[in-house]
């Protein structure tokens, strides 16, 4: 087959230039289906169609779909990587990396203007402006703006503040300069020549000179002492803290290095990672990793060349020495594949960072694949019980009572297959006497669902009621009253047998008990009966222990409430001595609160 492609494009491999350039396959649709660099497109382009067999079954495809075939020469090897990774950019051949990063990053612009301000934006404009970055972290430009508005006081107004604005006193101080932000040069009170001072010094730091600004303002600093101005040598003083304050926090990797960019590549089957860390006066100022998606069998080395051009041409770096892993040209920049030392560390520093990486991506991926799975399970629940949308919103209601004491009731929730613990809710039965599930069923259901059509809420889409038909009418009952129908189902669950029953149809439905819909039935069943249960034994404990203090002549339900909010329990109550207990609710009352357990 190849040979059959070799004859095809014979006159045009005859005539390609033994020369660096970028070449283009079209398929018959004559669409670009793969775009390629080469620092010899003769024997580049050629080796696509000289061997007979390929490993690789997505290549033979690409071969086999090539129609036509054009090439652009270009002067040196590093032109044709800049032009085939624009040309990839712009096409995005299927055939083709892909490199998954569409980031807008944030600069900080330093506006072309009289008295200029310095901000924060994700546009950069051609209009003469200074733009510092990209950051790949909108925390760390905040870190350097609050940092630079604690060393500079600047203007943050859109003032129009030339000369002749000033001069014609067109301006009045506003409450910036008043708090301190800002030294009010709108009305004369800052020169220029101190606020371009100031520019100077941000440019430095954001740059990453910081050295160099603190050198100057140490110098400045001690002139200031020499002339006895010492209020003026105190600000200055505060300045340099503040900068070793943030120095101090800036990740320090090496004393010798400066102007370094470090590039490692982690490598999997079907996608590539490949992180940046940029070092300025040894400390890491830019960190950023980007995906790459795999095509074809992509070597390490052409993989990490392209992120490297891209990465560096996204954030603006021109540093003159890369560390990489892997060794490979570059124009004139220097590439250092390190075996040991401080570049060696920065190395395997950059290679954890990729392993993080990894980790947060497989982390969210099973996220997603849990989200997905969650849908599953309601798309299973919808078709076994015969339900008109999906029951992504899920309450179950149970009664719990010993005896008739103490009847309470829980309702719980789940969302998306799983439990919303958030919206669980509890209730005292208040309207029934006895022991009378139908009754008490009736109350909370109408309580639940009246409140949530008072207040708009959406209600869910399947109610379950733990019980059988008594139960599940008392229920039904309720929800006519409230006029509930639509996207509304109502079911009950018997427990001896795991009968699923629905309103007005006398015959039961049974859920095979592997199936999914079952279980997740069963899980809201037992947690309204976990949670009812808990706060039915919360509530018969409080009882008990207000019951036994009820008795003693003398002590009334506010003496009570003092006495457990102080010793919680009976047993505290009757351990402690008649000072601490008169301490609490006087020596009258504890006087007879000690009697009768000294009778006891």
């Amino acid at each position: 087959m190849s040979e059959l492609n070799k004859e095809k494009f014979k006159s045009t491999l005859s005539v390609l230039p033994d020369s660096p350039g970028v070449y283009q396959f079209y398929n018959s649709s004559n669409d670009i289906i793969y775009i390629g660099k080469a620092k010899n497109l003769k024997k580049r382009v050629s080796s696509y169609f000289m061997k007979d067999h390929y490993e690789n079954n997505k290549l033979k495809v690409l071969v086999l779909k090539i129609e036509r075939i054009e090439y652009v020469v270009v002067e040196t090897e590093t032109d044709a990587l800049l032009l085939e990774n624009n040309l990839i950019k712009k096409y995005r051949p299927r055939y083709n990396v892909l490199l998954k990063d569409d980031k807008t990053f944030p600069w900080i612009c330093i506006k072309k203007e009289p008295f200029p301000r310095v901000f924060y934006t994700r546009n950069v404009i051609n209009d003469g402006s200074l733009y510092f970055g990209p950051y790949t972290s909108v925390y760390m430009v905040k870190i350097l703006l609050d940092l630079i508005k604690q060393l500079y006081p600047l203007r943050n107004c859109r003032l129009n503040l030339s000369a002749d604005q000033i001069k014609k006193k067109k301006y009045k101080s506003c409450l910036e300069y008043h708090i301190g932000n800002c030294l009010a040069p709108c009305i004369s009170l800052q020169t220029e020549e101190n606020y371009n001072d100031s520019i100077t010094h941000i440019k430095k730091i954001l740059k990453g000179n910081i050295q160099e600004v603190t050198t100057y303002l140490n110098e400045l600093m001690k002139a200031y002492s020499a002339e006895f101005k010492f209020e003026d040598a105190q600000l200055v003083k505060e300045r340099i803290e503040i900068l070793e304050k943030y120095k101090s926090k800036s990740t320090i990797v090496s004393a010798s290095l400066n102007n370094v960019d470090v590039f490692n590549i982690l490598d999997d089957n079907n996608f590539a990672y490949v992180n940046f860390l940029k070092v300025v006066e040894g400390r890491i100022v830019q960190a950023h990793t980007v995906e790459l998606k795999k095509k074809l069998d992509e070597s390490p080395q052409d993989l990490l060349l392209m992120a490297v051009v891209e990465i560096r041409k996204r954030l603006g770096s021109n540093a003159k020495e890369i560390i990489a892993p892997i060794h490979f040209e570059l124009g004139n920049s220097h590439i250092t594949v390190p075996e040991r030392g401080e570049k060696k560390s920065l190395l395997e520093l950059s290679e954890r960072n990729l392993k993080y990486y990894r980790l947060e991506k497989q982390k969210q991926a099973d996220k997603k694949k849990e989200r997905h799975s969650g849908k599953r399970i309601l798309e299973v629940m919808k078709k076994d019980l015969n339900l008109t949308v999906l029951p992504d919103h899920i309450e179950c209601f149970d009664n719990s009572n010993i005896q008739g004491s103490d009847p309470v009731a829980a309702c719980v929730v789940f969302r998306g297959a799983k439990p919303f613990t958030k919206d669980y809710r509890h209730y005292n039965i208040k309207t029934v006497v006895g022991p009378d599930d139908y009754a008490s069923m009736e109350e909370v259901v109408y309580r639940r669902y009246k409140r949530l059509k008072d207040e708009n809420k959406s209600l869910p889409q399947l109610i379950v009621i733990d019980g059988g038909k008594g139960q599940l009418n008392s229920a039904v009952k309720i929800l006519e009253k409230l006029e509930i129908k639509n996207g509304v189902t109502i079911i009950g669950i018997a427990k001896r047998l795991e009968e699923i029953f629905y309103p007005n149809d006398p015959v039961p439905l049974y859920l095979d008990k592997n199936s999914e819909s079952l279980k997740v039935i069963q899980h809201i069943r037992n947690e309204a009966h976990r949670f009812g249960i808990k706060f039915h034994r919360n509530k018969r404990s409080g009882n008990f222990i207000k019951s036994e203090l009820d008795t003693i002549p003398g002590i009334g339900p506010k003496t009570i409430d003092l006495l457990l909010t102080k010793f919680k329990t009976i047993k505290n109550i009757r351990s402690s001595t008649l000072d601490e207990i008169s301490s609490e609710i006087g020596n009258t009352k504890a006087k007879l609160l000690f009697e009768y357990f000294n009778k006891q």
